[in-house]
């Protein structure tokens, strides 16, 4: 089973909009609502990829309860711990006709300590047979190590981790040798504290952060496609398949679920590139996260 962690999720609210006006009364040509949270948007895709997955976190409130019927409703399997207090974030977007996206993140609810070691308990239970992805931020209620801290209760179970975070977040988890890492190219030259204009930059990166615990490291590059550096040491490289980009978030995260969905396949690492890419660009190209018809039709393009 493949388990999603995500600790800060979100309802998106997107408000479609023509250029807002500071000091304005700006009025809307549409909204919509959707489910928010990187570890959810995986769930997802690998749910439309056919695996089994379950959403992990935590939500809280009235809209907690809106955004486990989301998940619900997007046919995935939930496990989300309710808080005593507070409510599950909105997340607004103003979406401009534009196409300039401007996005208002709220701080979302205090996690108690009582909550994190009933989280704890239940990923206690985890085995060799399981996944266990932790994917993006983290609430200020929260240790700004809790990804390492998760990592460390289950050290020595056999579950194969995921990361797909930023910074300390990410350097913090390498030396529990995580089955995969995803850092964009920023999120690359973050960690390693300097520019990397290309592949030969980001290859040399990869390894750095490789030699410091990762197996493998899967680099999104947008417009430009991914770069993976495998846990045996060769390169792959793959370019987007995108035409347009519409709409790029949860790009990355379906990237991350397209390549553990291309791993279980059993047909190797270029082919879990291939797949990983066609589930990022089909979500880049569409409004929202990629369908399964989107997806298949991308695979059929010359690699």
């Amino acid at each position: 089973m493949i388990y999603t962690v995500t600790l800060n999720p979100s309802i998106d609210y997107i408000l479609r909009t023509p250029p807002p006006v500071a000091g304005e009364v700006n009025r809307t040509m549409g909204e919509e609502m959707l489910y928010g949270g990187k570890g959810i948007n995986v769930s997802v895709i690998l749910s439309r990829l056919g695996l089994q997955t379950v959403a992990m976190g935590f939500v809280a409130g009235f809209t907690g309860d809106a955004l486990t019927e989301m998940v619900r409703e997007a046919g995935v399997d939930s496990d989300l711990i309710p808080l005593k207090e507070g409510n599950t974030r909105i997340n607004v977007k103003l979406w401009g006709s534009d196409g300039a996206i401007t996005e208002v993140n709220a701080r979302g609810p205090v996690v108690d300590d009582e909550a994190m070691e009933t989280f704890y308990r239940k990923i206690s239970r985890l085995t060799e047979e399981d996944t266990l992805v932790l994917a993006g931020s983290v609430p200020d209620s929260l240790p700004r190590d809790v990804y390492r801290q998760i990592l460390e209760r289950i050290h020595g179970h056999g579950v194969r981790t995921v990361v797909d975070a930023t910074g300390d977040l990410l350097l913090n988890v390498l030396a529990y040798r995580p089955f995969l890492i995803k850092p964009n190219r920023a999120e690359l030259e973050e960690v390693v504290g300097r520019p990397l204009p290309d592949d030969a930059a980001i290859e040399a990166a990869a390894r750095e952060l490789q030699g410091r615990g990762a197996r493998n490291v899967l680099v999104s590059l947008g417009g430009d496609g991914a770069l993976l550096l495998d846990e045996d040491g060769a390169v792959h490289r793959a370019a987007a398949m995108c035409r347009k980009a519409v709409y790029t978030v949860g790009a990355g995260d379906s990237m991350v679920a397209g390549f553990l969905a291309g791993v279980d396949s059993g047909k190797g690492y270029e082919y879990a590139l291939r797949l990983g890419t066609a589930c990022g660009s089909a979500t880049a190209g569409a409004e929202g996260l990629a369908t399964r018809d989107a997806i298949e039709e991308l695979l059929q393009e010359p690699f």
